[in-house]
């Protein structure tokens, strides 16, 4: 792997929250929709996309019980659309939009997909559609409704729920019958294969499984009993509810199982980000409002430093400072914006009013204007209102405008007797701090608003306050256009006198037919009290795509300087497994030359009130279970000791002939002997066969659990639950006929062909899918 290698840079730095959808009574809000610089012009794609979002609100509300439906959303189109009714965005981008409209994912065509590799209840990173499945009506025969493809991605990203279907897994046996893999158990069907005329013929049997072969197909019945579930197929007519406790399907090999083991209903209501909310609001009296929209675009960024230069900027900070920023204004940012500088202390100086950067020459005149000396008091209050007199130079107001505040330690005069009207000014603030002592004002500052709050080192030999501004970038999904992360680079400076100096690699991507190979990382969470694990996750790609076997590198350092290196294993532990996509899209694997790539990712902050806490193995999700004659064959990625790191001390493994007994009472459960298994390195795959007490007889089902413990007696939770049936060859599997078909479904005339044609590949071509931790080169590590 030494010739794929990714160093992922972390500090300390708190993202803002407030730009992200919340749950404003009965309504979603604040929802952003953001449209790829990629994209095309073309103004009906708008139109489509409130029809979609629309159509999805009232789903929504009857989803729910009527409680909660899409009551704002904002579309953020590209730069280069040309419109007049384009209002000027604020905090949207398109990094932090939560929907994405973009160019197809090569691994999944037009298909929509929700990025989401966290743990259950938790929520994803984003939504993908493209816009061809937008514009192109002829696909929702082949989807199903808008609305309901958005819901259903919806579950996946808002709520942290997964798919109640497995394309991999289509049947399953269960106490000696063949059984399709749903959600609601009470869904009706039957099975057919289609033949190449399109008749429908009964279903063959694989000689190896005893299941039917891949050719066979669940054909759902139009009249059904139940309404769900919105996770297993939304195309389905009758289809409008989520799965509830009381005919959720356990037993089913899917991913809802898997990773959740309870009902889709119950994630939402008992562990997604809007759990209280939803338990504590009631019914809407009547139908809620059509959802309204406003539609902005992200104009060229007009920004103000300001910049401390108070007493304890001297020496080397004020030293850190210059580098810092003439290496914003020298590379980061971008043509045509508009730059002002505002220098403070005991009192607040405008160094240069809002300049647009038009030359390499105007960035030079700017960089000759930044302080070399410091001293006085440090009077945070007069810097930010200076700062926001010169945003407010070019239309009266600083809305949307960006602050980038930089100090070097506490305010000495009343912070937040400020905070207030500099918050609701409407500009977006990041807060950077040199040193580990910094006004917690600051912090609220930034969050409030949408910026980034960052503490950097301020040893002169350290490069964070280089790396935070280098992080103050706008991205508009086309990376084609924007600084390439560094690679490997070899250079040697010679010089007879000892000075300070700053070496700057900038690079661009060599054709605009090749997108580059980029890595993003972020945190399970930005602020902890150390009751939960942090968890850094890092994905590379190329275009959407995914870079499998990258070694991945996290550099861990705090603002005292201490570093703690870390390696990111991408070894399947937990991961969430991609279903086959629809229609058919190129699956040759992305080759790819050596390489290396570093990117300064989103870092966290954890206070303790006590010592670092243990915690258990993490839990096992991808146990797995087979009996070939009177065997039972188990395996599963081994936890750690704590969470995935280090190796455990023991397994206990359980079995049941009653699901729910394993699930509910685990410890009264029948033991299988570990004595002698010894858990192996966190992350490796382990395995283990063993009989019974008792021959299995033909038809028998058996469900099999696992707990893990570490050195301090602290268990995991139990891993999902593995079945396993034994089967025995017969004439006729008993199971599969279809009582219902005859003679007369399978002369059928040329015209109803094509409905039935139609209505397979409504039925069968709908997927929608979580991120594969392997596919994607997402790779997690507690820290």
């Amino acid at each position: 792997m030494d010739s794929q290698t990714v160093f992922v840079v972390l500090w300390i730095l708190l993202s803002s929250t407030s730009t992200g959808i919340r749950l404003d009574g009965n309504g979603y809000v604040d929802i952003v929709i953001a449209i790829s610089s990629k994209v095309p012009q073309d103004d009906k794609l708008i139109d489509k996309i409130k029809d979609m979002v629309t159509e999805g609100s009232f789903f929504l509300y009857d989803a729910l019980d009527e409680k909660v439906y899409f009551r704002e959303a904002t579309i953020l189109v590209p730069p280069e659309w040309n419109g007049t009714d384009y209002s000027k965005a604020r905090t949207e981008s398109f990094e932090k939009a939560k929907i994405r409209i973009d160019n197809a994912n090569p691994y999944y065509g037009v298909e929509p997909y929700t990025n989401l590799y966290g743990e259950c209840g938790e929520e994803g990173e984003y939504i993908h559609f493209t816009p061809e499945y937008l514009l192109n009506d002829d696909l929702i025969e082949l989807f199903g409704s808008r609305g309901k493809v958005f819901l259903h991605e919806w579950a996946h990203m808002r709520w942290g729920v997964y798919d109640e279907y497995n394309e991999k897994q289509p049947f399953y046996h269960s106490y000696g019958l063949i059984e399709a893999t749903r959600c609601s158990i009470n869904l009706e069907g039957q099975f057919y294969e289609v033949t190449d005329e399109g008749s429908l013929q009964r279903c063959r049997i694989d000689s190896q499984t005893l299941l039917p072969t891949k050719e066979c197909l669940f054909f759902p019945a139009r009249n059904q009993i139940t309404n769900s579930s919105m996770m297993f197929l939304p195309s389905l007519d009758p289809v409008t509810a989520f799965c509830r406790e009381n005919e959720h399907n356990y037993e089913a090999p899917n991913l809802q199982n898997k990773k959740c083991g309870k009902a889709t209903w119950t994630v939402i209501f008992e562990d997604s980000v809007d759990k209280d909310a939803l338990c504590s609001l009631k019914p809407l009296e009547s139908p809620p409002p059509p959802p309204s929209f406003k539609v902005v675009q992200q104009k060229q960024r007009v920004i103000c430093l300001i910049l401390d230069v108070s007493g304890s900027m001297r020496g080397s900070r004020i030293l850190l400072q210059q580098q810092a920023v003439t290496h914003f204004l020298r590379n980061i940012i971008e043509d045509q914006a508009s730059v002002g500088i505002v220098t403070f202390s005991t009192s607040a100086t405008t160094l240069s009013p809002l300049t647009t950067i038009d030359s390499d020459t105007t960035r030079e005149n700017l960089i000759k204007l930044l302080p070399k000396v410091a001293g006085g008091l440090r009077n945070m209050c007069l810097g930010l209102r200076e700062g926001l007199q010169v945003l407010q130079e070019d239309n009266g107001d600083a809305l949307g405008d960006q602050l980038i505040f930089l100090t070097g330690g506490v305010a000495t005069d009343e912070i937040k007797e400020c905070t207030p009207s500099i918050i609701q000014s409407g500009a977006i603030i990041s807060t950077l701090a040199l040193g580990i002592y910094t006004d917690p004002a600051l912090i609220d500052i930034a969050i409030q608003t949408g910026g980034h709050f960052i503490i950097a080192n301020d040893e002169l030999t350290s490069n964070q306050l280089m790396d935070a501004f280098a992080a103050l970038t706008l991205s508009t999904g086309d990376y084609t256009k924007e600084p390439v992360q560094p690679g490997d680079w070899k250079y040697s400076i010679q010089t007879t006198t000892l000075q300070a100096f700053t070496i700057t690699v900038t690079s661009q991507v060599a054709r605009d037919d090749v997108p580059p190979i980029i890595v993003k990382t972020h945190m399970s969470q930005q602020v902890s009290d150390g009751t939960k694990p942090m968890i850094v996750f890092a994905e590379v790609s190329q275009n959407y795509r995914p870079v499998i076997n990258a070694e991945v590198w996290a550099t861990l350092e705090s603002e005292t300087g201490s570093v703690h290196t870390l390696q990111l294993l991408d070894n399947g532990a937990g991961v969430v497994q991609l279903n086959p996509p629809k229609p058919p899209v190129p699956e040759e694997p992305l080759e790819v030359e050596n390489f290396t790539r570093t990117a300064t990712g989103e870092s966290f902050m954890v206070t303790l009130s006590g010592p670092p806490p243990n915690f258990p193995p993490n839990r096992i999700t991808d146990l797995s279970a087979e009996i070939q004659e009177d065997t039972v064959h188990l395996s599963w990625t081994a936890p750690g000791e704590d969470l995935d790191q280090g190796t455990a001390k023991s397994y206990e493994i359980r079995w049941s002939f009653d699901l729910k007994m394993l699930q509910n009472y685990f410890s009264n459960s029948h033991a299988v002997n570990t004595a002698d298994v010894s858990p192996k390195e966190a992350g490796s795959i382990e395995q283990l066969s063993f009989n019974l007490s008792f021959p299995i007889q033909n038809g028998t089902t058996l469900f099999f659990a696992v707990q893990s413990e570490d050195e301090q007696n602290m268990k995991s939770e139990t891993s999902n639950i593995a079945q396993a049936s034994k089967i025995l060859p017969a004439p006729k599997p008993p199971g599969i006929s279809n009582p219902a078909m005859n003679l007369t479904v399978l002369v059928i005339s040329l015209c109803v062909v094509t409905v039935v044609i139609c209505f397979i590949l409504a039925v069968t071509t709908w997927a929608v899918r979580c991120r594969n931790l392997s596919a994607e080169s997402k790779m997690a590590l507690t820290v």
